[in-house]
This record gives C-alpha cells, sequence and structure tokens, in this order.
C-alpha cells in the first residue's frame, strides 16, 4: 500500500476543541463528560496493551520498552496514564493550543511525554512507527476517515496494536450524544459533534479491514444514567463503542 499523504485534518473540527483548550483537565468543565468516560475506556487500553504484549499489570512499570502514538491526544488524558506505565509516549493534536495545555501538565505531574502540533500524515514523513496507535474519539473528526486510517495502520510496526473509539451513527446516538449532551445537560458545547460524521460498527470494521488491519475486538461503551457511571459492554455497542485491530 503507498504511503498517504492526504491531509485528513478538517479545520472546523479544529476549531472547536481550539475554543475549549484550556478546560482540558477541568473535570467540570466542557470536557466533563470525558473525564466520565475516561476510567472506562483506560481500563480497556491498559488490558487491551498487556494482552496483545504479554506485560504483567502487577510490575510498577508493564509498559516499559513500548512507544505508543495517542492521535489527537488532547489535554493528555490518555497520554499520562500510559507514560505513568512505562511507555514511551507521543501525544500528536492538529489543535495546536492543546499542546502546550498537555505539555505544562505533564510537566507539573513529573512525567516526560513528547507532544507535537502535527497530524498523523505529518508524523509518517519521519518513518516513525509505534507499538500501540491511540486513536480515541478522533475519526469521528476528520475530513477522510479512510486517509486518516490508513495513515495510522502505516505507523504501527508489525504486530502492533490499534485501538480506534467513536461514537455510532443511529436514532439513539442522535438523542444521546447530541440532544442529550449537547442541549439538555449542557456537557458539551452545541455543535460539538455532527451526528452525520458518526459511523456505525460495520462500517468502521469495513475502513479498518480496508486499510490493511485485522480486527480482533470490538466492545461498547455503557452510560448508566442512574448509577451516572461508565462500563464496558460485550453487546451494546449503540452509542459508544471501541475497536481493536492488528497490523498482521
Amino acid at each position: 500500500m503507498s504511503m498517504t499523504r492526504t491531509n485528513t485534518i478538517d479545520p472546523e473540527e479544529v476549531a472547536k476543541f481550539e475554543a475549549m483548550a484550556a478546560e482540558w483537565w477541568d473535570t467540570d468543565g466542557k470536557f466533563k463528560p470525558l473525564h466520565m468516560l475516561n476510567p472506562t475506556r483506560l481500563d480497556y487500553i491498559v488490558e487491551q496493551i498487556s494482552a496483545e504484549f504479554g506485560r504483567d499489570l502487577t510490575t510498577n512499570r508493564p509498559f516499559e520498552g513500548l512507544k505508543i502514538l495517542d492521535i489527537g491526544c488532547g489535554g493528555g488524558l490518555l497520554s499520562e496514564p500510559m507514560a505513568r506505565l512505562g511507555a514511551t509516549v507521543v501525544g500528536a493534536d492538529a489543535a495546536e493550543k492543546n499542546i502546550p495545555v498537555a505539555q505544562i501538565h505533564a510537566q507539573q505531574s513529573g512525567l516526560e511525554i513528547d507532544y507535537r502540533h502535527t497530524s498523523a500524515e505529518e508524523i509518517l514523513k519521519n518513518s516513525e512507527k509505534f507499538d500501540v496507535v491511540l486513536n480515541m474519539e478522533v475519526v469521528e473528526h476528520v475530513s477522510d476517515p479512510l486517509a486518516f486510517l490508513t495513515a495510522c495502520r502505516q505507523l504501527l510496526k508489525l504486530n502492533g496494536l490499534m485501538l480506534c473509539s467513536t461514537i455510532n451513527r443511529n436514532p439513539k446516538s442522535y438523542l444521546m450524544a447530541i440532544i442529550g449532551a449537547e442541549h439538555i445537560m449542557r456537557w458539551l458545547p452545541k455543535g460539538t459533534h455532527d451526528w452525520n460524521k458518526f459511523i456505525t460498527p460495520d462500517e468502521l470494521f469495513d475502513l479498518i479491514k480496508n486499510v490493511g488491519l485485522t480486527p480482533v475486538d470490538q466492545k461498547g461503551f455503557v452510560f448508566n444514567p442512574l448509577k451516572w457511571s461508565w462500563s464496558i459492554s460485550d453487546k451494546d455497542l449503540s452509542v459508544n463503542y471501541v475497536t481493536a485491530s492488528i497490523n498482521s
């Protein structure tokens, strides 16, 4: 497969997150939903990485020696836990204002993370390869999902792991992610998500297979409004969901 050079950055999507950059680490701010979801998605990420690379999570730095790319890293909500687990982490984001926020927080936390204002396509030019690509809540914000996922695959080492989460496209996701989160609860600014850019699990699996990756797992992230908490589901992929795939 030829190297991808297409720029998949969507300027309108970048502008939305530029406007919210200063609030990344405010647990009651505009990223409150992500802070609520973060422990659940971290559980999935850590489980998948440890299983794929045979890492013992009872050790102090189980991900030592692994190089991880957190594409669309935002303020570093995933980059920092990966660094604490011992991984060498590159955090990349197309929104320039996110980078200094992430850098300052990492410094305050005593963590060394290579944060860059860049894109997956630009990183490819450096011929860098990663054991893991974290592609979480990004694919619904790019201009060309196929080209973006192609770049992510090309950034993986042989037998590398990509974890990709996004939002399903159906009436329930419109009700929950658009009407509920943006208009009723006002957890996110109106217009943060475009329902038309949401991707069904079947569509994402087809995209993943088309770029040369092998899907090996999918789970749902399910919000329980009664318990006010998130959990991982084997069956319910109706709104938020995550996939794991291997560059075999």
